[in-house]
């Protein structure tokens, strides 16, 4: 890929340790990682990229997503209903999902992601129809290459159907051989945990109301002996919550917790109805949570405890959740309305137990500060890296993957917004698509174009599939 010189950038906001903003710098990308940060390099076999007037950021990274749901959004008829009836109407249209009809829906998804910003992603997929092929994955994988995106592929599954008290309909449930044999093929296949690898696999069985015990079980004595991650859904909702409490005879994190998910390598999608008991026993086993701000808010699902997350260490990252529950594939918005959506939250006082021990009276008060513009930031960046176990992304420092993004800013509706890059995107937000993206030390989108595939004609096929789900949609 040769040499990149990103010459006298007008801020470099790095999140790294010392939260450095370096103004006036220039950042030297050799091949795929970033070889040089500082002022002046000179480097006369590079290509140089002008960076007056240009932010530079780490590229952001996105923790949890249904690349499936492109072809699922703006759905009329369902646009008030909360999570379970929502679900009950799409798994009837996910049952028509196949290979193609996922590599031109994680198309779509993924040139968004990539336009706001978006270097890394992580899909959650649940839906393998029994009339399907198996290569649903693959065909997103084959899409992140094309774009050029980094990409971890959540391995999900529905094993527990109607018949059986749970949500999915039988023509998407699968048993737990079926669920492991494919986790074992694709991690065999595409799972690279080198440095700047492009490409990992997580076992991501999907919610307590669509799976057993034992895939859950087993699912975790895989990834282990694999090494690698574990992901699920969990404390979406209070419906989830009664849901466990009667079928489980536990809350979500107990029974999560009797199945072998907790600890540094699990991670949990949403996290809203957490205790502040239970955030503390995250803390303490450093389990993840994967927030998400947009998707919460759409499907009324709640507000997680980001303050008392971010107070305790639990460790925390930003995603946009299913772009059918979101409606984009932007995590650059995501940033902003994180941020006012706790400035909102935690104005009051908030209790919590300081030594969570049973029966202790939440009787000790401390204000929990919302995040700032630059925390929320931070979630999208460094935060989301540790919950994907990731050491080679989420900051510009010397060494470090080169994923990044800059944003136009010499223009008229940002004068008197720029004192505070590292805030910027929380406070002012950037509504529109970057100037250029960078994954791995290739540029992927620069000037309003993508660089690894043809937007229009992929537009054309993408609508044409489109039309086909969309010209028979269920009626209730």
């Amino acid at each position: 890929m040769g040499k990149i010189l990103i010459k006298n950038a007008d801020a470099v906001i790095t999140c790294d340790h010392q939260d450095r903003i370096l103004k006036g710098c220039d950042i030297l990308i050799d091949d795929n990682k970033i070889a040089k940060i500082a002022p002046g390099i000179e480097c006369p076999d590079a290509e140089v990229i002008d960076g007056k007037g240009k932010f530079v950021y780490p590229g952001l990274i996105n923790t949890h997503h249904h690349l499936l749901q492109a072809f699922t959004r703006n759905i009329p008829l369902i646009q008030e209903y909360e999570l379970f009836d929502w679900l009950l109407y799409l798994y009837k249209v996910w049952e028509r999902v196949r290979p193609d009809y996922m590599y031109l829906s994680a198309m779509v998804d993924m040139a968004e992601f990539v336009k706001f910003g978006g270097t890394t992603l992580f899909d959650q997929h649940f839906a393998f129809p029994r009339s399907s092929g198996r290569e649903i994955i693959d065909s997103e994988f084959r899409a992140a290459e094309e774009i050029g995106l980094r990409f971890h592929a959540g391995r999900s599954c529905f094993t527990r159907g109607k018949e059986d008290g749970g949500l999915p309909p039988m023509e998407l449930i699968e048993t737990t051989q079926e669920t492991l044999d494919d986790c074992t093929r694709l991690i065999e296949k595409y799972h690279d945990p080198n440095p700047f690898s492009m490409r990992q696999v997580v076992v991501a069985p999907c919610s307590p109301f669509s799976v057993t015990t034992d895939v859950m079980v087993e699912s975790a004595k895989l990834a282990r002996d694999k090494n690698v991650r574990l992901h699920t859904h969990l404390c979406e909702t209070r419906d989830e919550e009664r849901y466990c409490l009667e079928v489980y005879g536990d809350r979500p994190l107990d029974w999560a917790e009797k199945c072998g998910w907790m600890g540094s390598d699990v991670w949990y999608a949403h996290g809203i109805h957490f205790t502040d008991d239970e955030v503390r026993r995250l803390a303490e086993t450093k389990t993840g949570v994967s927030h998400n701000p947009v998707s919460n808010m759409k499907l009324a699902s709640g507000i997680c405890k980001v303050p008392l997350m971010l107070e305790l260490g639990v460790p925390v990252g930003l995603a946009v959740d299913g772009n059918g529950s979101n409606d984009d594939s932007n995590l650059l918005a995501d940033i902003r309305v994180c941020y006012l959506l706790h400035r909102l939250n935690a104005s009051k006082e908030m209790s919590f137990a300081i030594d969570g021990e049973p029966g202790h009276e939440l009787t000790d008060k401390a204000r929990l500060h919302a995040p700032s513009g630059y925390d929320c930031l931070k979630l999208a960046t460094v935060g989301s890296a540790e919950l994907l176990g990731r050491t080679d992304i989420g900051r510009l420092e010397e060494g470090m993957a080169a994923d990044l993004f800059m944003l136009d800013v010499n223009q008229l509706d940002y004068v008197g917004g720029l004192l505070d890059p590292a805030a910027f995107l929380g406070t002012i937000g950037y509504s529109r698509p970057v100037w250029m993206t960078m994954v791995n030390g290739k540029i992927v989108w620069k000037d309003n174009k993508l660089t690894g595939i043809d937007e229009e004609k992929m537009r054309v096929e993408a609508a044409a599939r489109v039309a086909k789900v969309y010209e028979n949609l269920p009626t209730e």
